[in-house]
């Protein structure tokens, strides 16, 4: 994805967006009644009395009002659950949630329709065939209200609970971690030797790499006839003294610039490239629901189901020489096996050893993905036998350290 393409997708998911658009589209609709009724062919019969137009309005204009202050209430409230039961990484899920855009934007819509009409009416703009139409748009948006807030209500009593942040993390785990699997290089080659002579770029601010633009720096490379050794990936924490990538040739100042501005640096991590951001935030979850305070081992076993559904789409780490002689020359390293079982099971086990059922269950899920991904069985098998190790040395109840040899023996049959 282009980087611009992903601007677009970022703004898109923002929440002022579709609230600001949907108040753009209730003014023009407001204004469009008043516009087009002077060029109708056709004089509406009847009487349709000023006030009771108005009147409809201003009761829908104060119940909107109203009704948007509470849903983003229980939005904010949402996000501030999640951060403090689940993990502070789950928060831009819950931002970008559409149905919560969608209720927010409708209500939102509704009550600055109802001000422009309001303004309208009293204005005498509208005139009798307008006041017509204002009803029957009036009474379509009030359609639009009911059926928006029955979905509000049934999505408002789960958002933000603890099943719904895990659900949403897995959910951007697994898209991230399937679009690696689709593209481990990112469209580009797969990590090669270095030359000492690669002249080396580096950013000027410091913060965590959020998207990096392949296309760009190799319609930019294969122009000049350089190749692009990139060094930092999406989810890397640079500075100004770490390199961004390396560049067998030598660009100018304005070459330079160019291959930078491909690279987009936030201050925080974003799921959209980084497949281990969300296996750190599902880790977070089940390391706080271990904590002493809370002791909640039945999240954390909800945890490891999520990761064993997400790790499952592993691509194994073979790079397909003959399709990438046909892309662009831009060379990227992809997160390793190890590092991604690192990220998704080292704070659960640093916290959870000593519970009987986190540990066996963490060790069927290592023995899952053993035997599903048969391409990272070593680095599996190490993890399992350090699990093994650890929960033997912190177990003090003979009866759970029984069990888990039990169990850890069913799952590790001896020579497997």
């Amino acid at each position: 994805m282009s980087r611009w393409s992903w601007i677009l997708k970022r703004i898109i998911q923002q929440i002022w967006f579709r609230a600001a658009l949907l108040s753009l589209l209730s003014v023009a609709l407001a204004v469009l009644v008043g516009v087009i009724t002077p060029y109708l062919p056709y004089r509406f019969g009847g009487e349709l009395g000023q006030d009771a137009v108005g009147t409809i309005l201003g009761i829908m204009a104060s119940s909107m009002l109203a009704v948007t202050t509470f849903s983003l209430t229980a939005m904010v409230s949402a996000y501030s659950s999640a951060t403090q039961l689940a993990t502070p990484r789950a928060t831009q899920l819950l931002i970008s949630d559409p149905t919560s855009q969608n209720a927010l934007s409708t209500f939102l819509g509704a009550f600055v329709f109802s001000i422009v009409g309001i303004i309208g009416l009293q204005t005498s703009a509208y005139g009798h065939d307008g006041r017509v139409i204002l009803f029957g748009a009036t009474v379509l948006i009030v359609v639009l209200v009911v059926v928006t807030l029955l979905r509000w209500i049934g999505h408002i009593t789960a958002f933000g609970r603890m099943a719904d942040v895990i659900d949403r993390v897995e959910d951007a785990a697994s898209r991230a971690m399937a679009a690696f699997a689709a593209s481990p290089y990112l469209d580009g080659r797969s990590a090669v030797t270095i030359p000492d002579s690669a002249v080396a770029l580096r950013a000027e601010t410091t913060g965590y790499v959020s998207h990096v633009d392949v296309a760009t720096l190799g319609r930019i490379a294969d122009r000049a006839g350089w190749t692009v050794h990139v060094t930092a990936l999406p989810g890397a924490l640079v500075h100004p003294a770490r390199d961004l990538m390396r560049i067998e040739g030598a660009p100018d100042d304005t070459q330079r610039a160019a291959l930078i501005a491909a690279f987009t640096i936030e201050r925080h991590r974003n799921f959209d490239q980084d497949p281990r951001l969300g296996l750190i935030a599902l880790s977070e979850i089940a390391s706080r629901a271990l904590s002493p305070a809370v002791n909640d081992p039945g999240t954390a076993i909800e945890v490891l189901n999520a990761l064993l559904r997400v790790l499952l789409c592993l691509p194994a780490d073979v790079p397909d020489a003959a399709e990438a002689a046909s892309r662009l020359p831009v060379h990227l390293p992809r997160p390793t096996v190890e590092e991604m079982l690192t990220d998704a099971f080292r704070p659960i086990l640093r916290d959870g050893a000593q519970e009987i059922e986190v540990t066996i269950r963490l060790t069927a899920t290592l023995a899952a993905l053993h035997e599903a991904l048969p391409d990272a069985r070593a680095p599996i098998r190490a993890l399992a036998d350090h699990t093994a190790v650890r929960a033997r040395r912190v177990m003090d109840d003979p009866d759970d350290l029984a069990a888990f040899e039990q169990a850890h023996d069913k799952a590790w049959p001896a020579g497997a």
